[in-house]
């Protein structure tokens, strides 16, 4: 059983994000699922390096738009940004380090941080974008 399922709530009606956000989901439930069946060590490395390069990659989308279309909360979108790549960046170093296992508590971070930035802050440049011709 997944950690995260996408359902329409996450949905920010903006396809090209929406995608995204559905491969991060994917990319934190691969993690899960290695951790459930006792390989977590092993994937932990690769995974947590692909999902921040690929969250780098979706917030550099996101800042794009939102800059491009002159979003109002521009700046404080953008630091949310900063401080989760901040503190998964951490993770990873507390990993690679072995000071840090792959835990529940963990995965609940990421999957907390996620859905509260999707349904919160994301939530809230869809409409914006939308009624400027994004979809």
């Amino acid at each position: 059983m997944a950690l995260l399922t996408w359902n329409d709530s996450y949905s920010v009606r903006v396809k090209q994000l929406d995608d995204q956000h559905m491969k991060l989901i994917d990319m934190i439930n691969q993690l899960y699922d290695a951790m459930k069946v006792g390989k977590g060590s092993e994937v932990i490395g690769p995974v947590l390096k692909s999902l921040i390069t690929y969250t780098q990659t979706h917030f550099s989308t996101e800042e794009q738009l939102m800059k491009l279309h002159g979003y109002p909360d521009y700046e404080t979108h953008k630091n949310e940004h900063t401080q989760l790549v901040a503190q998964v960046g951490n993770i990873k170093k507390e990993m690679d380090a072995g000071k840090m296992p792959l835990t529940q508590n963990v995965m609940n971070f990421l999957r907390d941080w996620l859905i509260k930035h999707i349904q919160g802050n994301d939530k809230k440049y869809g409409p914006f974008l939308n009624d400027k011709g994004v979809v």
